[in-house]
């Protein structure tokens, strides 16, 4: 039987301090070096489904390999099937902006790798957590009322999805524990058809009849923003019906167009009927900490609880959701064990705050220092500064469009994202010289000649979608740039979302020219049907 091989160091100790410091400096220099290239490559993957499976082997290694080999992998497999989140012509969904000191408190927290369920696990983790939640909710001028010194206070949960089933459980539990558990079929909650989905997705996991999970339409004509009186009428008739109203999901930012629903009127009706309103400015709500920007969450005070990711539009790394509740004893008691394995001296005193009682999960990481180092590195100051750039930036590629009568602003630009579309107006009148197109009463015409084809409005449409869907997908291909889309109203509608930290006014410049490029070239063969 052979001997073992440890002539690789960290084989005998799988964390040795220098073997660390070894390949820690070799990981430093591979992420440095990527970010001077992340440029140069394809925005959007463009690998096909399963190329990984082909590169890879069949099987886990045996023996162990070195960091040198395994790196060069990454190089050579893993890097071309990954879409560049940081590279600086990525405006697709919303940003997922880094930093430096969002990377560097990263690694502090995963460095230390503790599992800050409870104070007692981790006292610096709970304690720290508090303050920074204090400090950014005092940024936004949060009412005291959502701070610990108001007895509210913040937490760090993973993503929106898991602030939203937080808050929602604990509205539900509220409710029922006067009405009976019994009743559970009888709540009612509320939200916009522009609200994330996410919304929708803790309403089934809460136990919340799908009939029951109303969704208010909106229009353009009030920029896609939940209308209160809807609101107030559709509330009224559940009470009459007999059903509990429980809940609403009101967005400061929406996911397709970045509407602001109207916080005021929404908590004013929410307060008539004892309903929890939370607030979801997952992407927008780090632009408050200008304080230009922070009339866009007024009424907050009226809400009972409120979120934002750190990890959108605030330079820390995914995953940072902040939230705060006016009224922490309501998650504790939705959201509370005590086995006698966690039992202890500092719980029991009451003094602390065992943050695994404000969360889904038991195990949870140490968010709060990347926050800390992110909050500490830049402070407020150059924070607003940089979200300010982004914003300057978007208003750049709005100015670009409003001088190109080829397209329209499909909404307002509250923010960093910009949604237009080439307009109805000029599909209509592109021609050549075999064929024309033009409007008539409102409707597409085709004119060869004496000949007439009418499209209908339906037809109409389809075609405007179909050109800017082709649109989308011409720019993208393109490698350059990346955009995603939405559909509102029935319009297909591309959305331009600045937010990557290495972007310049020069990438905007260059997305706008693919852009207009791809757009001619579209507009042109759509001129050319017979």
């Amino acid at each position: 039987m052979g001997s073992l091989n440890f002539d690789y160091p960290c084989m005998e100790n799988p964390l040795d301090p220098e073997e660390f410091r070894r390949q820690g400096h070799m990981i430093i220099d591979f992420i440095a070096k990527y970010y001077q290239q992340v440029e140069k490559f394809p925005v959007l993957s463009q690998v096909q489904p399963g190329y990984l499976r082909k590169l890879l082997p069949k099987s886990a290694p045996y023996s162990p390999e070195r960091i040198e080999t395994i790196l060069q992998d990454v190089q050579a497999h893993i890097i071309p099937g990954i879409t560049h989140w940081q590279s600086p012509n990525f405006f697709a969904y919303f940003p997922s902006s880094g930093s430096i000191a969002g990377f560097l408190g990263e690694v502090l927290a995963t460095g230390f790798n503790v599992v800050g369920f409870n104070w007692m696990s981790s006292p610096a983790a709970s304690e720290l957590e508090s303050i920074v939640m204090d400090w950014l909710g005092e940024m936004l001028k949060l009412p005291s009322s959502f701070l610990f010194a108001g007895n509210g206070g913040g937490v760090l949960q993973g993503t929106t999805c898991e602030a939203i089933l937080c808050t929602l459980v604990a509205a539900r539990d509220q409710k029922l524990n006067k009405i009976g558990k019994d009743n559970i079929g009888k709540l009612v909650v509320y939200g916009s058809d522009q609200t994330h989905s996410a919304f929708r997705k803790a309403s089934q996991v809460a136990g919340i009849h799908p009939s029951n999970c109303r969704v208010i339409k909106t229009s353009r004509s009030t920029s896609f923003s939940l209308p209160p009186n809807a609101l107030q009428t559709m509330i009224c008739s559940d009470v009459e019906a007999g059903l509990i109203p429980v809940y609403i999901c009101a967005t400061m930012g929406t996911t397709s167009t970045t509407a602001v629903d109207p916080l005021g009127p929404i908590c004013h009706v929410a307060k008539e009927h004892n309903i929890w309103v939370h607030v979801d400015a997952a992407y927008a709500g780090s632009i408050c900490i200008c304080p230009e920007f922070r009339h866009f969450i007024d009424g907050v005070e009226g809400a009972n609880s409120f979120s934002f990711n750190a990890h959108k539009w605030f330079f820390t790394t995914l995953d940072c959701c902040c939230l705060w509740v006016k009224d922490p004893s309501s998650l504790i008691k939705s959201l509370s064990t005590n086995p006698e394995y966690l039992r202890n001296k500092a719980t029991d005193s009451k003094r602390v705050v065992d943050y695994k009682d404000w969360q889904i999960a038991l195990s949870r990481r140490f968010r709060a220092m990347k926050l800390w180092v992110v909050l500490r590195s830049y402070g407020v100051d150059k924070l607003r500064n940089l979200l300010r750039r982004h914003v300057r930036m978007a208003k750049l590629f709005e100015g670009f469009l409003a001088n190109d009568e080829r397209f329209e602003l499909v909404a307002p630009r509250n923010f960093a994202m910009v949604c237009f579309r080439v307009s109805p107006l000029a599909i209509s009148k592109e021609k050549n010289t075999s064929a024309v197109k033009c409007e008539k009463n409102g409707i597409l015409i085709s004119c060869s000649g004496a000949k007439e084809k009418s499209l209908d409005t339906k037809e109409h449409e389809k075609l405007i979608n179909k050109i800017n869907s082709e649109l989308l997908e011409s720019i993208n291909g393109s490698g350059r740039v990346y955009m995603t889309h939405t559909v509102v109203d029935g319009m297909f509608v591309l959305r331009f979302a600045v937010g990557a930290t290495l972007t310049q006014d020069l990438h905007v410049v260059m997305a706008w020219k693919v852009v207009t490029e791809q757009t001619t070239n579209i507009l042109n063969n759509y001129g050319k049907l017979p």
